[in-house]
């Protein structure tokens, strides 16, 4: 199993290089590779230090079938609550199973409370809440920097977000842990493309 070949990018260029890909070769990725980016996220910042995200990385094409059934299923019921015609509502599904089991890695992203500080009343739980949230996509995008970084490609779904019970049965993980989001990695299988970014005169809205 060949190990990809980093890209030995500027911190700015890997920033700006980094693209969501949708199609992936087959070709397998070494666990220590996996396990090299998955790293870069242990080292995100987070509330208190506590690291309120855990990672399921997903190889093997059962629990891959396992997962793409579980959110697909998921998904058709609310799409059909949206009134779209049959054809499109197959359509989408399809591309994203494709998405899902096809990628050689998916790393499905956790949000894990247990450790968070315990507040008796409402506003600042969930302000302990929303911090653990905020850290978990700055975790994700460690991941997919670092994935990038060392030769590689990955997409990020939203997907396990709308359909967090049924994840977790899929994949039989604790109630504790809230599926967010999955992350595909592996090989680009085509130039994906790439959207336009706001000018930052148009982000920064004030300086004072």
């Amino acid at each position: 199993m060949n190990r990809p070949v980093p890209r030995e990018l500027s911190f700015p260029q890997l920033v700006r290089a980094r693209r969501s890909v949708r199609a992936f070769r087959p070709d397998p990725i070494p666990r220590e590779v996996v396990e090299e980016i998955l790293e870069a996220g242990r080292w995100a910042p987070s509330p208190h230090g506590r690291m309120p995200w855990r990672f399921v990385v997903l190889t093997q094409p059962e629990a891959k079938a396992r997962l793409v059934e579980a959110m697909g299923n998921q998904w058709k019921r609310q799409l059909d609550l949206d009134g779209d015609p049959p054809e499109v509502v197959e359509g989408r599904l399809a591309r994203s199973r494709l998405r899902v089991s096809e990628a050689p890695v998916d790393v499905i992203l956790c949000l894990y409370l247990a450790d968070l500080d315990v507040y008796p009343d409402a506003e600042r739980q969930t302000a302990e809440a929303t911090m653990a949230v905020q850290s978990l996509g700055a975790a994700a995008q460690n991941i997919l920097l670092a994935a990038y970084d060392r030769g590689l490609d990955a997409g990020w779904l939203c997907a396990p977000l709308f359909c967090q019970e049924a994840v977790r049965q899929a994949l039989e993980l604790s109630p504790q842990l809230l599926p967010q989001a999955l992350l595909t990695l592996g090989y680009a299988a085509q130039e994906p493309r790439r959207r336009e970014r706001l000018p930052l005169d148009r982000l920064i809205v004030r300086y004072l």
